[in-house]
C-alpha cells in the first residue's frame, strides 16, 4: 500500500489545527489504497501549536508533529516536512496544505485519483473551471492573485498551467528527488517557494495537471501573506527568465550574429574605400565569417567547443557551410544594386556618415542569411555528440 503524508505548516494556529486535523483523517476514510498520514511542521510557534497538535496525536495515532527551532518560513517548513515524510516516514506522495482550512480537504481522493492515473504533480487550481476565490476577498487580494498569475505565465510563456501560486498541492517522490538539488543555494521568503518549485518541476518535464478548488478565507488567526509576496515573486520570475533566454543558443547564436552584423558593415565601409561595391561586399563578409567562428565556437556552441587540432579544418567547414549565407546575400546585393541602384538614402552629419541602398541590402541579407547559418553551424560545424 502507497503512503501519502499531508504536511501542514504551522505558526501561531492552536485555533485552527484543532479542526484542520479532524477534517482530514475525515476524508482518509473515503481514500482506498492509500495509507493516508498527516504531519504538522510547526515553526515553534508562541501561541504552543505544537502542544495542541501532540494532544491530537493521542487521538489520531498517524498524526505526527515535526518542531522546528525557530520560525524560517513557508519554504523552509514545507522542505523540512519533505524531508521527514519521504525519508523517515517512507512516503510516495506528500500534500502541501494550509493550517486554515483554505484548502478543500474533500478534494484530496481527487488529487490521489490523478496521482493513481500516472500524474507526477497535481495542483489545486482557483482558475480553471469549478475552481474560485472568495467573493468578498478586497480587490487588493484579488489583484495580486489573479494579475500575479497572469504575470507568471505571461513571463514564463507558458499557459498550460492556470495557477501558479496555489498551495495545495500533492507531489511524487520523483519530483522531490528531481527538484531539490536545484533548489540548492535559493533563499525562499514567504510564497514565493511554490512559484519556484513548481517552475523547476515545469522545467524537469513532470507530467502535471490541475484539480479545480474553491480557496476559502480563513475565519480565525492573521494571514501571513505580506508585500513581499510581491516583490520576491518579481525578482524571481524575472531573474530566471532573463537567465533561460540568455542561457538559450539561439539568443548565443543572435547576439553574436549581431556582433557579426556590425562588423560586417564596419568593415564594408571600410573596404569600399579601396575595392569596388562587389569585392569589398565579399571581404567584409569574410571578416565577419572570421568573428561569428570564434565566438560561437567559445561562447554559442561551448558545450561543443571544438579542441584546437581541429579548428583549422572546422574554419575551413565552417567557411564552406557559410557559403548559403553568401551566396544568398550576395545575391540580394546584386538584385538590389541592379534592379534599384546605389544612392544615398540620408547622412548622419554628427558622425559624417553617409547610409545608401546599399547598407540596406546588406541588412536584408545578413537577416536572411542568419537562419541559414543556424541550421549549418548546428549540424555540421558544432555536430551535437550522438
Amino acid at each position: 500500500m502507497k503512503k501519502a503524508i499531508v504536511i501542514v505548516p504551522t505558526y501561531n494556529e492552536s485555533k485552527n489545527i484543532p479542526r484542520v486535523i479532524p477534517a482530514l483523517f475525515e476524508v482518509f476514510k473515503k481514500v482506498a489504497n492509500w495509507d493516508m498520514h498527516v504531519l504538522v511542521v510547526d515553526d515553534n510557534s508562541p501561541d504552543k501549536t505544537y502542544d495542541v497538535v501532540k494532544n491530537l496525536q493521542k487521538k489520531y495515532p498517524r498524526l505526527h508533529l515535526l518542531v522546528k527551532a525557530k520560525k524560517a518560513g513557508l519554504g523552509a517548513a514545507y522542505l523540512a516536512g519533505m524531508d521527514q515524510a519521504f525519508h523517515d516516514l517512507k512516503a510516495d506522495v506528500v500534500f502541501e496544505f494550509d493550517a486554515d482550512l483554505s484548502h478543500d480537504p474533500t478534494k484530496i481522493p481527487e488529487f490521489i485519483h490523478k496521482i493513481d492515473a500516472g500524474y507526477d504533480m497535481v495542483l489545486g487550481s482557483r482558475y480553471i473551471p469549478g475552481g474560485s476565490i472568495p467573493e468578498d476577498w478586497g480587490w487588493n487580494r484579488k489583484f495580486l492573485s489573479i494579475v500575479g498569475n497572469l504575470v507568471i505565465m505571461f513571463v514564463f510563456t507558458d499557459f498550460s498551467i492556470r495557477d501558479w501560486t496555489s498551495g495545495y498541492r500533492a507531489i511524487t517522490k520523483k519530483v522531490y528527488q528531481a527538484v531539490l538539488p536545484q533548489l540548492q543555494g535559493e533563499r525562499f521568503q514567504g510564497y514565493t517557494f511554490q512559484v519556484v518549485f513548481l517552475y523547476n518541476a515545469v522545467r524537469s518535464g513532470f507530467k502535471i495537471t490541475e484539480v479545480p478548488y474553491h480557496f476559502a478565507d480563513r475565519t480565525e488567526g492573521v494571514s501571513k501573506i505580506g508585500p513581499e509576496y510581491i516583490k520576491n515573486n518579481l525578482i524571481f520570475i524575472f531573474k530566471v527568465r532573463i537567465q533561460e533566454i540568455i542561457n538559450h543558443r539561439i539568443f548565443k547564436f543572435a547576439f553574436v550574429g549581431g556582433i557579426g552584423a556590425l562588423v560586417q558593415l564596419g568593415s564594408l565601409m571600410l573596404w569600399r574605400k579601396a575595392f569596388p561595391y562587389q569585392l569589398a561586399f565579399f571581404l567584409a563578409i569574410e571578416t565577419a565569417i572570421v568573428s561569428n567562428f570564434l565566438w560561437n565556437n567559445l561562447w554559442t556552441f561551448s558545450d561543443r567547443r571544438l579542441a584546437l587540432p581541429q579548428v583549422p579544418a572546422k574554419f575551413l567547414q565552417f567557411n564552406l557551410a557559410s557559403a548559403g549565407s553568401i551566396v544568398i546575400q550576395q545575391a540580394i546585393a546584386l538584385i538590389g544594386e541592379f534592379a534599384i541602384g546605389l544612392f544615398t538614402l540620408f547622412t548622419l552629419p554628427i558622425i559624417n556618415l553617409k547610409v545608401d541602398t546599399g547598407t540596406i541590402y546588406a541588412v536584408v541579407g545578413i537577416l536572411i542569411g542568419m537562419f541559414w547559418n543556424f541550421f549549418a553551424y548546428s549540424k555540421f560545424i558544432w555536430k551535437a555528440n550522438k
